[in-house]
């Protein structure tokens, strides 16, 4: 989805990258990384981290730009796909995990989302976890997010919401005016 010049320093910048580097790591400990899915991987500071530490990595990633520079650094190491992940073609239960990180609120809307996370749990495999992170508003997010799309995913809603998408043994962690973590299972 669109981001705007500031949005797109930060977020391909080897800050962005440090950080993540730092962070995910913990996001992907119980996970079972067999074959995974990363939705939304913009400029590769998350798949960076992912690749190393699973069997085999699927991207998917609706920006063409971004797919190229996807495609031009990973090689054939991870499988970048360009599409929209709210129509994912692949065969159901392939995954053995699906991750999503800073991305949910790059999609345009609520509807939107709920599509993305119904795809989600169509390619999972039975007993597959889809683990995601998304940041909250706050004023700094805004402002990041000016002439941006920016849809906040509501905290409030994502556990009936995943539920309804078919998932169960949903959990979610918020860290108000920062981000959300959630955890979900295909039965």
């Amino acid at each position: 989805m669109p981001m705007n010049l500031l949005h797109r320093r930060l977020c391909s910048s080897r800050k962005w990258a440090d950080a993540m580097a730092q962070y995910l790591p913990g996001q992907l400990d119980d996970l079972d990384l067999d074959d995974v899915l990363e939705i939304g991987p913009g400029f590769g500071a998350t798949t960076r981290v992912i690749a190393p530490r699973v069997r085999a990595l699927t991207a998917v990633e609706i920006d063409e730009a971004s797919v190229r520079g996807l495609r031009a650094e990973f090689g054939e190491r991870v499988d970048i796909v360009h599409g929209d992940a709210t129509a994912l073609p692949f065969d159901d239960g392939r995954f053995s995990a699906v991750v999503c990180f800073t991305m949910l609120h790059h999609v345009p809307t609520p509807a939107a989302q709920d599509a993305l996370f119904a795809e989600a749990r169509r390619v999972l495999r039975p007993g597959g976890t889809f683990r995601g992170v998304d940041s909250q508003l706050s004023i700094g997010f805004r402002l990041l997010h000016v002439a941006d799309t920016m849809t906040v995913l509501d905290a409030d809603t994502l556990d009936d919401r995943l539920h309804t998408a078919g998932f169960g043994d949903v959990t979610h962690t918020l860290h108000p005016g920062e981000r959300v973590h959630f955890t979900a299972r295909r039965p």
